[in-house]
Formats: structure tokens, sequence, C-alpha cells
């Protein structure tokens, strides 16, 4: 029975999605209450199945033809990516009753919010690529609605566009799926690969570069990053959270499950499609940061920065190196926890005082510093500088490229990551210098002043994960040893 406890999540998060989308009669504080108890619930039971011994949990539950098998499997990938999607899924659940407290159509956001979190805790445990790439659709379609919500013609626009390029990623997704499948292969998830030790040939090779380039769009990868800009202005602050620190790491989960557990590093190592996958993510680590460094739209900003850094974890993974590995996976959850945080101060800000561009929030760590302390903690971290966590994952990033042995890439990689640091201390610090620092006050920085902190629902949240970011960097061990089991098993 402990198997089942895997689709808990799913059956909560519906229900209770449903009755509050469906049951109008419902006021702000019950809808509020029993989103966060579903969103808690959630939490508790993947910490159970998370502290279950052993390392796979497996429940096939419908065979729809001889091929196509529903199957579940909560193996330590899944269990280690479920547990930080329901716990940032909260945090930002948390700041989002603040965020909406004059919100109309609340009701909507948190009925499609619980329902994509249900998707989303569920698609961790699938257990081969058919089941994946069900969940995988249906939670593009269900976080569709976050994008749309407020409605204006910009948020439509952002939603098509989103719609657009998440079908898109998946339509080339399935095709390598139909490649793998006319080859005869049952894709069910193997560490290091349930292909490992047949040959690779060329419809083989098509197949993994149509799931890596499709599983790509939704991680934000070159040349299909377009959509993270243009959604993240536009959508609630906590829904661009969840989108930045969770929703593209689906795509990531999804990339992951293809090479490590489908095809198997040592087959894929050397190929031109490994070549190529390299290639794309060091372009858009260096794009990314660029674009970031460029944008004076604090939101569009934090956007252009998810697809810089969320490449970190696609190049980790590109380099079929265990070292590089654990770095990769250890930004996927330093990266949740910064990006959230990022979000969050943004939406405060724009709650507080309604300002969305860079250049309007001279002067304001005076009037919110709790907020802009979080923002520059997190931003330190963001760039790697020790103690703070994410310089250990860019330290195994560093250290996994150079020990990879790969002609140019092994030490032009660093390079580009150092590159990036440079870059994203360029767009992040110079905001705190001027929110602390704003020099001759002028109008603007004077208003700024006067502005205040939000709340405990929206304050909380940011304080939990930027203490948790700081902290991870000074004592990262027990997530190493939770990677080592992984790394011991894929490679």
């Amino acid at each position: 029975m402990i198997q089942y406890l895997m689709l808990l999540p799913l059956l909560i998060s519906v229900i209770s999605g449903l009755i509050i989308g469906i049951r109008s009669t419902l006021n702000r504080h019950t809808v509020t209450l029993w989103a966060m108890a579903a969103m808690g619930v959630n939490l508790l039971i993947i910490a159970v199945v998370f502290l279950q011994p052993g390392s796979q949990m497996v429940l096939p539950l419908y065979k729809m033809t001889e091929e196509l098998l529903i199957l579940f499997s909560a193996d330590t990938a899944g269990k280690f990516f479920a547990l930080l999607a329901a716990f940032v899924w909260l945090m930002a659940g948390m700041a989002s009753v603040e965020y909406l407290e004059h919100d109309k159509d609340y009701r909507r956001f948190f009925c499609f919010y619980l329902l994509t979190e249900g998707i989303l805790l569920t698609l961790c445990f699938t257990g081969n690529l058919f089941t994946f790439y069900i969940f995988f659709e249906m939670m593009s379609l269900l976080s569709m609605p976050l994008v749309l919500h407020e409605l204006t013609q910009e948020a439509i626009a952002a939603a098509m566009k989103y719609l657009f390029y998440s079908m898109g990623g998946a339509f080339l997704a399935l095709f390598g799926f139909f490649l793998f499948s006319s080859r005869g292969y049952a894709l069910v998830f193997t560490p290091g690969g349930c292909l490992a030790g047949m040959p690779l040939d060329q419809t083989s090779s098509l197949a993994i570069l149509f799931m890596i380039l499709g599983y790509g769009v939704k991680a934000g990868m070159f040349p299909a990053h377009g959509w993270l800009p243009t959604a993240h202005p536009v959508a609630p602050a906590p829904a661009s959270a969840v989108l930045s620190g969770v929703i593209t790491k689906a795509g990531v989960l999804g990339i992951l499950r293809t090479v490590y557990y489908i095809v198997g590093p040592r087959l894929l190592a050397g190929t031109w499609v490994q070549k190529v996958w390299i290639t794309l993510t060091l372009i858009t680590i260096f794009m990314g940061s660029m674009m970031a460094y460029r944008e004076q739209v604090l939101k569009k900003r934090m956007a252009y920065s998810t697809v810089s850094q969320v490449s970190y974890v696609l190049f980790g993974l590109s380099l079929l190196h265990p070292v590089a590995f654990t770095g990769a996976l250890l930004h996927v959850i330093f990266h949740s926890l910064v990006k959230d945080t990022l979000f969050l101060s943004a939406g405060a800000i724009i709650h507080q005082t309604g300002r969305t561009r860079v250049k309007e929030l001279a002067g304001i760590g005076k009037g919110m510093p709790l907020t802009l302390w979080c923002f520059t903690l997190v931003s330190v971290t963001l760039v790697g500088i020790p103690p703070t966590s994410a310089f250990i994952s860019k330290w195994y990033l560093a250290i996994g490229s150079l020990e990879s042995g790969i002609p140019v890439i092994g030490w032009l990689g660093p390079v580009i990551l150092l590159l990036s640091a440079l870059l994203t201390a360029g767009y992040l610090l110079t905001i705190s210098i001027q929110a602390f620092l704003p020099g001759t006050p002028d109008e603007i920085s004077l208003e700024n002043e006067k502005a205040s902190d939000p709340g405990w629902l929206m304050t909380l949240p940011m304080l939990l994960m930027t203490i948790l970011a700081v902290l991870f960097g000074i004592w990262p061990t027990p997530l190493l040893h939770i990677l080592e089991e992984l790394v011991s098993v894929l490679f």
C-alpha cells in the first residue's frame, strides 16, 4: 500500500483545486486555508515517500496496450525533484495569499495552482517515458492559466506564446518517443539507461536530439527560450516564481530521464548529439546573462537570468561526467531557492510600490530593508560567492568540465561560467547597490523610502529560502550524500 502514497498528492490537489474552482460560495479565508492545507499535506506526504528505505517503489497502474503502460516509480531522482517542488510550491503559495489579497480572481488562481502542483508531483514519480509524456503535457496545459491570470492583452498573448512553445517542445519529445518505439524498445526508466549496451544508430541519435530539444523548451534552452521573458512580466509574481524555479526543472527532469535512464551516459558520450547539446547550453548561459544585464524591467531581467542559470544545470548534465552531474543537481536545488526568492522579492516590491523597472528602485532599501536584504543575499548566492550554496554547485560544474577531457569544451566551459558569474553580479548586485546607496536623493528615491516591507505571509517564505540558500553552502554534506547514491547507480 505504501506505493499508493506517490499518487496521493495528485488526488489531494485535484480534489482541492476543483472544489475551490467550482464552489463560488467559498470566501477568501476558506479558500486560502484550504489551499495552504492541501500544499502542506502534499509536502508531508512527499517527505514520507522521500524517507522510505530503498531506492525504488514501483506501481504499475494501467496497461493501455501491450506497449503502453501507465507506470509509477519512486526512485532517488524522483524523490529528489518531488521534495524540492513540494517545498518551493508551498513557499510561493504562501506568498500568493497576500499578493492576491485584492484580486477578485483569486479562486481561479488557486484552482490551477493546486492542479498544476498535483500533476507536477506525479510527474516526478513516473516510471517510463510514456507516462512521463502524458503528465508533462498535462502540466503544460494546466500551468498556462497561471500566465493568463491577469487577462490583459499582454497576458493573453504571453499565455498563447507559452502554450505554443510548450506544445512545440512536447511534439519534438513525442517524435523522439515515436522513433524510439519504432525500434521496439521498452522505454522504462532504468538507472544507467535501459538501452545501455545497444548500438546507437542514426535513428536513435535523432530521437535523443529531438527529446533533448523538446524538453529543453521547458528548460529555456536556446533557441526555444523566448517564452520565459514574455511570460514572467505579466504573470503574478508567485506564478513567475514557480514557473522559473520549478516548472523549468520539469524540462530538466525530462532530459535527465532521457539521457541517464533511457539512453545511458556511456552510450551518448563522445557522440555528435552530445557536442550539439553542450554547444547549445553554453550559448544559452552566455546569451541569457547578457540579455539579463541589458534588461531594465525587473521581472524580465529575472526571466533572462533563469534562461542562463537553468542552462548551468543542462551544461552539467551534458558533460556526462559524475562530478559535473553532482554540480548540476546541486544547482537545481540552489537555483530554485534563489530564483523563487528573487521573484517573490520583486513581487513584494510591485505589491508595495507598484514599481516594475530597475531604475525606479533607487533608495527602496530604506523603506523595504527585509525584502532587499533577502534579494541581496540570494543575489550573492547566485553569483557564486563563497560560502553561499551556488559556489558549491558551480565549483562542481567547473571541476567536472575540466575533468571531462572533452577537447576545447573542457576549458571553455569554466571560462563561460566565470563570465556569466560576472554578468550575474552586474545585473543583480547593482540593484542592491542602488536600493541601499542611491546617491543624491531624488523624487523617486524619496517616495521609495516611504515604502514598507509586506506582511509575514510574503516575508516568511523569502526569509526561509534565503536562509536555506546560504546554509546549504556552509553545510552541503547531506545533499552530497544523497547525490552520491544517485551518481553510484547512474555511472
